[in-house]
């Protein structure tokens, strides 16, 4: 599907490879998308934002100084909000602000990221799931309409993902009906805040609540930190940037600190909890379930940023394997195009199938969140704890899978894929952050583990358990589960993997207990076997969410859709399968004999799959202002493209550089 025009004729392989195509592309783009009427909606988003060229650059982001990509990005996300406020909004409906199509457009615009991003991503999130009525009422409408420009500032030079150990300080007086934020020591300091550093005017700030001498934990600020008029920090508020960084680079990440600054008592975001004018703290009885809100709507939407970054990376390595050609394998015959080569399949195929299984448990997920958020509305939380649990150990593993793959399609690119015209290293050095940020890959997955060690406690007692870990219920007290070289034989051979590294996780805490150790103690002491075991459930839930959502899906598809997504996902089962074949013999009574057999099918799927490898990237449907890449264009043109790219460097932009005159010269003279 050509979304876009291309600048030169179709590369003659490329051309050949969408004859090959036996399934209809349009059709699978239905489906990422979730239906027709949203591909037409995107497409019209991306027509409003991206045909008139706002987003290109004539001189190439990584040509520019750090200053000057900074004042780049905050020019576009001015132009690109503009369009948003005036355009595209009355196309989603203001209440889909965070809309992934958004998401999507904005990446034309920005190959690193904007500064403006965690305005939308996380200040206006937690104004509108944390404030009151009157305080949304306040403050919303400046938010959406950018009069006020937010940042999220929760983390500190000292302290991260345990946000009980924050130092900030938000102390009531009643006096004046004020609170003191202060930052009492150099690690208080706030830190990492996307747009902080001189590009937002307020921020939500997450401090130690202090009222009538007594400390009631985390609560939300928000806070004007520069004056609107001139931008100047306000008195009592040093912030600043934080200095270059692996990725972000045309972003502003910002620190923070307060010097017994003062705000009002209304600037508490009260919705779960407030303080009253005498200082008296009132609290829900399920407030610390309630901030839950906004934590765990990031992490949902970030399984699916990790589906869209995947697919970017896998269009590009697998146009540019199409027309890349090398090597000789039989004498006095062309060159294959690398595709051709299983190794090359190998590589690449999995992050096709990645991008799918992502997608579809990130929606499946995004139905989980919504419905367990209109039940806490109704002041039933019961259901929290799973998709804490969920939430958690998906973006971990999703984030972690990512990162591994959207490299593995750099290698597979050669040293072209080195270049930063690529747009891979542009890819992996922002999914490298989001493997960290809104919870650390090994702290998630210990919060999910705590959630896996109360679950098989109630397994073993008989007690029902909550859906995604009812695979409990048959494994508590039984051994190896028997091998069945089916689909669902895979996914119940990892559903037994998930509990049995469960059940040695308990066994190991109560062992240590019985040898002395306190409790914590003997958590601390297994919590490489807890990190294993939560990792091994969300392969679990991953793999049959995946094989159950795309069954559900493609019920009405063409024969062909089906077979090709049905193809996609036994291959992202048996990958998985063979990556976990020690933990496969432990757990089941698989054998040498049926791993062989896996591997051999394993290896004819990818055949398989080969001829409609092309296909199902462009069924992706990502414009080329979207990726970014000379490798990866529609047209696949890339030799022309790089060349292109490569007369764009400011070292081109003369014949000889002063610095021959000033220092080369001298120095081959014996002069210098």
């Amino acid at each position: 599907m050509k979304t876009n025009k291309a600048k030169y004729d179709v590369n003659p392989d490329l051309a050949k490879e969408r004859l090959k195509c036996n399934f209809n592309i349009e059709e699978v783009t239905y489906i990422i998308d979730g239906g027709k009427e949203k591909t037409l909606q995107r497409k019209k988003i991306e027509d409003i934002a991206l045909n008139n060229g706002d987003s290109l650059d004539e001189v190439p982001d990584e040509c520019l100084s750090i200053k000057e990509r900074y004042e780049n990005a905050v020019r576009k996300s001015c132009v690109y909000s503009n369009k948003v406020r005036h355009e595209m909004l009355e196309i989603t409906g203001i209440e889909n602000f965070a809309s992934p199509v958004l998401r999507r457009t904005a990446d034309a615009f920005f190959k690193d990221i904007s500064p403006f991003m965690l305005h939308l991503g996380m200040f206006v999130p937690t104004l509108m799931g944390q404030s009151t009525p009157d305080q949304l009422a306040e403050w919303l409408p400046k938010a959406l309409d950018m009069q006020i420009i937010g940042a999220y500032a929760q983390t500190e030079l000292g302290h991260g993902t345990f946000i009980r150990g924050l130092e900030t300080t938000a102390t009531y007086d009643p006096a004046k009906e004020e609170f003191v934020l202060h930052s009492p020591t150099l690690t208080s300091y706030k830190w990492w805040a996307g747009g902080l550093g001189t590009t937002a005017n307020h921020c939500v700030v997450v401090a130690q609540l202090y009222t009538k001498g007594e400390c009631h934990g985390t609560h939300l600020f928000i806070v004007q930190i520069r004056d609107l008029e001139t931008h100047i920090p306000l008195a009592g508020i040093k912030v600043g940037e934080i200095g270059p960084r692996m990725g972000f680079s045309s972003a502003d990440n910002g620190f923070l600190g307060f010097n017994q600054f003062r705000i009002p008592r209304e600037n508490m975001l009260m919705k779960h909890a407030k303080v009253e004018k005498d200082g008296t703290y009132v609290k829900s009885a399920r407030h610390g379930k309630l901030t839950y809100g906004t934590m765990v709507f990031v992490r949902v939407t970030l399984v699916s940023e990790m589906s869209f970054n995947i697919s970017k990376a896998a269009t590009i390595a697998i146009r540019y394997s199409a027309v890349r050609r090398q090597s000789e394998l039989r004498p006095n015959e062309p060159e294959p195009q690398i595709l051709d080569y299983p190794t090359q399949q190998h590589k690449l195929f999995i992050c096709i199938a990645t991008a799918h299984a992502f997608q579809l448990t990130a929606s499946w997920l995004w139905n989980t969140y919504e419905v367990v958020m209109a039940d806490m509305k109704k002041g039933n939380v019961d259901a929290l704890p799973e998709l804490h649990a969920l939430s958690s150990c998906l973006k971990a593993v999703s984030t972690s899978d990512a990162l591994s793959h959207i490299e593995q399609c750099r290698f597979a690119c050669g040293g072209h894929g080195y270049m930063l015209s690529s747009n891979l290293p542009f890819l992996y050095s922002f999914v490298a952050a989001t493997r960290t940020y809104e919870g650390d890959y090994t702290v998630l997955l210990l919060q999910t583990a705590r959630f896996l060690v109360k679950a098989w406690e109630q397994a073993e007692a008989g007690k029902g358990v909550t859906q995604t870990v009812s695979y409990l219920n048959r494994s508590a007290n039984s051994k190896r589960v028997k091998w069945d070289n089916t689909h669902e034989g895979i996914i119940k051979s990892f559903q037994a993997i998930a509990a049995g590294k469960i059940a040695q996780c308990v066994k190991s805490i109560q062992d240590r207990i019985k040898s002395g150790m306190d409790y914590e103690g003997a958590w601390l002491m297994t919590t490489v076997q807890l990190v294993g075991a939560a990792e091994a459930h969300c392969r679990a839930v991953l793999i049959d969410t995946y094989w159950n959502e795309m069954k559900r899906i493609t019920k009405t598809s063409s024969e062909n859709v089906r077979k090709v997504l049905h193809q996609l996902a036994v291959l992202y089962l048996m990958y998985w399968a063979l990556e976990k074949t020690g933990d496969l013999l432990k757990y089941s009574s698989v054998s040498k004999k049926d791993l062989d057999e896996l591997q051999r099918r394993y290896e004819e799927l990818l055949a398989e799959l080969r001829p409609n490898a092309v296909g199902l990237v462009d069924s992706f449907d990502l414009r080329d202002e979207i990726l970014h890449s000379s490798l990866g264009s529609y047209d696949g043109r890339v030799y022309e493209r790089l060349m292109e790219e490569a007369q764009k460097s400011p070292l081109n932009a003369e014949p000889v550089n002063p610095s021959f005159h000033k220092y080369i010269k001298p120095l081959m003279l014996g002069k210098l």
